[in-house]
C-alpha cells in the first residue's frame, strides 16, 4: 500500500527512513505534494492498491487531480500528521506517533451495515412570529414548499400579500424526523386564517388593539366588545363560539425561529432546525435536504441479552436514561427496549451504558475500533515510542479543537500535541466505554483521555465519568498506580494544550507486557479479555493474594457492570424466581438438588433478581473478584428437599413448603385433609382427591 508523506513546505521535521522502517516501506519525503510534486500522487493512484496520503487539508484538490488522471482507480485514504504532531514542539521526537497514525490509515474500511433511508419532498414548516417567518420563507421558497405556523409573539408587520399557507392556534404535538414530521394543533383562536381576507378591518375596529398583523386575537387583552365580529360580518372569519378543532398535517422539514422549544432533547431529530436569525448555516442546511438520504444503522440489538425487563419487572434502564435523542423507549411487555433508527444520531452512548452488550455499536464495530487501537499502540511501540496516551476525540468539534491547537503550535503560540499523545477520532466520544479503555491499557496505552466538547449531552458526560471511576478503581485495585483515565473538558485550545502537556509527563503503572488480543464485537467478551490480561500482570498479585475490589455504584440507571450478590439465606426460600428473571445466566439452579448457584463473571448488576425476589433476600454488590472463582459457579443458598408425605418423593424445599403452609394454613380451603394435601407432590394430590371418601363429587349432585 503506497504511502505518500509531505513535510508541508518543510514546516515539519519528518524522518522518512524512520517512518519507512516502522511501516516496512521505503518512503519518499515530499515538500509540495499538492503542488509541484503532484505527479507522485498521480503515479500512485494509477495502481490498484489503496493509497495513503498524509494530508487532509487538500483532500478536495487531490480528488480533483485524481479525476483528471487517466487510469486513476486506486482508493485514497487521508490522514492528518501535521496538526496532530508534525507542528508540535515535540515534532522531532514524534516519529513513533506519526508512524502509528500512518499504519492505522492502512486498515481496511469497516464492514458495511444496513442503512436508514429518509425521503424529503421539501415540505417545510416554519414556526414563529408571522413577520419573521415570512422573511425566512422568502429566503427558502425558491427551493422548498413553505407553510407557516404563526406563533410566538405579535407580528409587527407581515406581508399583506398572502404568499404562503398560514396556520395558527396551539401546537399540541410535533413528532417525527426528516421526511415524516407529524404536527397536531388545535385551532383555538376566533379568527379562521383560511377564511381571513387580510382586509385589516378587524384590526382597525378593535378598541383594545388585541389583534395583530398575524391576524390572531390576544384573548388576554380582548374585552369582548365584538366590534371585530361586526367588521368581519361579510367574510365570517371571526367566531368566538367556534368549537376548537384539532388538526394534523405532515411535513418533511421544520424550522423554528428563536429558541429550541418544539424539541427539548439535546439531540433533536434530523430535519429539525432552530434559527436565531443571525447565522445563516441552518438555512443553508435546510435548502439541501430535498431528495433521498441514507445513513448507517449505527446499532445492533440482541433481545436475548437485554436486561431491561422480565415478567413486567423493569431492571436496567441505562440506554433509555442516557439517550439524548429520545430514540430508545421501554417495551417491557415484550421484555425488550425499542430503538427508533430514524431518531438515532449514532452517538453510541446507549451501547456504552449497556452492561450486557445487548446494544452494540455497529458502524464501526468494537472489532474495528480494537483493530485501530492495537495497530496504533503496536506500531508506536515497535518504532520506539514510550508511555503512549490515547486521546479519543469526535470527528467534528473534537477534531476541530485538536486541529486548532495544531495550527497555533505551528505558529509558535502553543506547545501542540505532545509526541506521546496519539489522537483517535471516533464518530462520537460516547461510543467507547469501559471495555475499550481497559482494553487500550492492556494493549499498551499508559493513559486514555476523552476530549469532551459542547457536542456531548450532560448525561453523556455523567455516564462517561461514572464508567471512568469504575475502570480506574479496577486498575488501582489491581495495583496499577494511576490515574490512567481522564475526561477532558477544555473550553479553548490553550486549555487543551495545558491538559495534554500535563498528561504527557505522567508515568502511571501499566502491565509489564502488552496484550496482543483482538477486541471483538461482543462487549462482555472484550471486557473479559482485558480483565484477564490486567489481572494476570497485576502488581498487586505479586505482593499478596488478590482480594475483591469494591466498585463504585455508578449513576442511577447505569451502575457497575461487574459485581456479586449478597443473599439473606434465612429469608430465601429457594423459589428460584431470580433464576427465571436473570437475563445473563448468572443465577443458576441445580436440577439434582435444591441449590441456588451464582456465576459472578456473568453478572451485569441489572437488579432484575433483586426486584423479582418475593422475599427481598437479594442485594447487589458492585465489585471485581480477581480470582479464578469469578468464573466458577458457587452456591449462594441450599436447603434440604421436602419429601411428599404420601410417596416420599422430593418435590420442593423445606423452606418453601413451610412458608406455604404458614401462609395458607388459616384459609378455609386448607383445613384438615386440604392442609395435608399441600404436603404432597402433584401426583399424590390428584390421587388423594379421587380416593378420599369425604369429598363431594359432581356425580353425587
Amino acid at each position: 500500500m503506497p504511502t505518500l508523506i509531505c513535510d508541508c513546505n518543510k514546516t515539519m521535521p519528518l524522518e522518512a527512513d524512520a517512518l519507512g522502517t516502522a511501516l516496512d516501506e521505503q518512503l519518499v519525503l515530499h515538500s509540495t505534494l499538492c503542488r509541484h510534486e503532484a505527479g507522485a500522487f498521480q503515479q500512485a493512484v494509477t495502481g490498484t492498491a489503496p493509497v495513503v496520503v498524509a494530508c487532509t487539508q487538500e483532500k478536495r484538490l487531490f480528488a480533483e487531480i485524481g479525476e483528471q488522471t487517466e487510469g486513476a482507480v486506486a482508493p485514497v485514504r487521508f490522514v492528518n500528521i501535521r496538526e496532530t504532531g508534525g507542528w508540535s514542539r515535540d515534532a522531532a521526537s514524534a516519529m513513533p506517533k506519526l508512524a502509528a497514525l500512518l499504519a492505522a490509515a492502512r486498515l481496511p474500511e469497516p464492514d458495511p451495515v444496513p442503512t436508514v433511508t429518509y425521503r424529503s419532498a421539501g415540505r417545510l414548516l416554519i414556526v414563529g412570529p408571522l413577520d419573521a417567518a415570512e422573511r425566512a420563507a422568502a429566503m427558502l421558497d425558491d427551493a422548498l414548499e413553505v407553510t407557516i405556523f404563526a406563533r410566538g409573539g405579535r407580528a409587527s408587520g407581515g406581508e399583506q400579500e398572502r404568499r404562503y399557507p398560514v396556520l395558527g392556534g396551539r401546537i399540541e404535538s410535533l413528532r417525527g424526523w426528516l421526511g415524516a414530521f407529524d404536527l397536531a394543533w388545535t385551532q383555538d383562536n376566533p379568527i379562521d386564517l383560511d377564511l381571513c381576507t387580510r382586509c385589516n378591518a378587524c384590526i382597525a375596529a378593535c378598541p383594545e388593539e388585541a389583534i395583530g398583523l398575524d391576524y390572531q386575537i390576544d384573548l388576554d387583552r380582548c374585552r369582548s366588545h365584538r366590534a371585530c365580529v361586526q367588521a368581519c360580518a361579510a367574510a365570517g372569519a371571526i367566531d368566538f363560539d367556534r368549537a376548537t378543532d384539532r388538526q394534523e398535517a405532515r411535513f418533511d422539514l421544520v424550522l423554528e425561529l428563536g429558541g429550541q422549544t418544539l424539541f427539548t432533547q439535546h439531540a433533536p431529530p434530523q430535519g429539525y432546525f432552530a434559527w436565531d436569525g443571525t447565522d445563516p448555516a441552518p438555512l443553508l442546511k435546510v435548502r439541501e435536504l430535498v431528495g433521498e438520504f441514507e445513513k448507517p444503522k449505527f446499532f445492533s440489538y440482541k433481545q436475548s441479552l437485554c436486561a431491561h425487563s422480565r415478567n413486567d419487572t423493569v431492571g436496567c434502564r441505562a440506554c433509555i436514561d442516557i439517550c439524548s435523542a429520545r430514540a430508545v423507549e421501554s417495551d417491557k411487555g415484550r421484555q425488550q427496549i425499542k430503538v427508533n433508527p430514524n431518531l438515532c444520531v449514532g452517538c453510541g452512548a446507549c451501547t456504552t451504558a449497556c452492561p450486557t452488550g445487548a446494544l452494540t455499536y455497529a458502524y464501526p464495530s468494537m472489532a474495528d475500533h480494537g483493530a485501530t487501537l492495537r495497530t496504533l499502540l503496536a506500531t508506536y511501540a515497535q518504532a520506539g515510542g514510550q508511555a503512549p496516551v490515547v486521546l479519543v476525540h469526535s470527528q467534528e468539534a473534537g477534531r476541530r479543537l485538536v486541529e486548532r491547537l495544531g495550527r497555533e503550535a505551528g505558529l509558535g503560540r502553543r506547545h501542540g500535541i505532545p509526541a506521546n499523545v496519539i489522537p483517535l477520532g471516533v464518530w462520537h466520544t460516547a461510543s467507547l466505554g469501559l471495555e475499550a479503555w481497559l482494553g487500550a491499557i492492556a494493549l499498551g496505552a499508559s493513559q486514555v483521555a476523552v476530549l469532551a466538547t459542547d457536542e456531548e449531552a450532560p448525561q453523556y458526560l455523567e455516564g462517561l465519568q461514572a464508567q471512568m471511576d469504575i475502570a480506574q478503581t479496577i486498575l488501582e485495585g489491581l495495583g496499577y498506580q494511576g490515574p490512567h483515565l481522564h475526561l477532558l473538558r477544555p473550553a479553548s485550545a490553550g486549555e487543551l494544550d495545558a491538559a495534554l502537556h500535563a498528561l504527557a509527563a505522567r508515568q502511571p503503572g501499566v502491565p509489564a507486557i502488552a496484550a496482543r488480543f483482538a477486541m471483538v464485537r461482543e462487549k462482555r467478551a472484550t471486557l473479559e479479555l482485558a480483565l484477564d490480561h490486567l489481572i494476570a500482570h497485576a502488581p498487586a498479585a505479586a505482593g499478596k493474594a488478590p482480594e475483591a475490589i469494591p466498585l463504585p455504584a455508578g449513576v442511577p440507571g447505569a451502575g457497575s457492570p461487574l459485581g456479586s450478590l449478597a443473599i439473606d439465606t434465612e429469608a430465601c426460600t429457594l423459589c428460584m424466581s431470580c433464576v427465571g428473571a436473570c437475563p445473563s445466566s448468572a443465577l443458576l439452579d441445580n436440577p439434582d438438588a435444591p441449590q441456588l448457584r451464582f456465576l459472578e463473571k456473568n453478572c451485569v448488576q441489572c437488579g432484575l433478581c433483586v426486584s423479582t425476589c418475593p422475599e427481598d433476600a437479594l442485594r447487589l454488590e458492585p465489585r471485581l473478584l480477581p480470582t479464578p472463582e469469578r468464573k466458577q459457579p458457587r452456591v449462594l443458598n441450599e436447603t434440604a428437599p421436602y419429601h411428599c408425605v404420601r410417596c416420599s418423593k422430593p418435590f420442593g424445599t423445606q423452606k418453601a413448603i413451610e412458608a406455604m403452609l404458614a401462609r395458607l394454613g388459616g384459609h378455609p380451603m386448607f383445613q384438615g385433609s386440604g392442609l395435608e394435601r399441600l404436603k404432597m407432590c402433584g401426583d399424590c394430590r390428584v390421587v388423594d382427591l379421587y380416593t378420599a371418601s369425604n369429598e363431594v363429587r359432581i356425580t353425587d349432585l
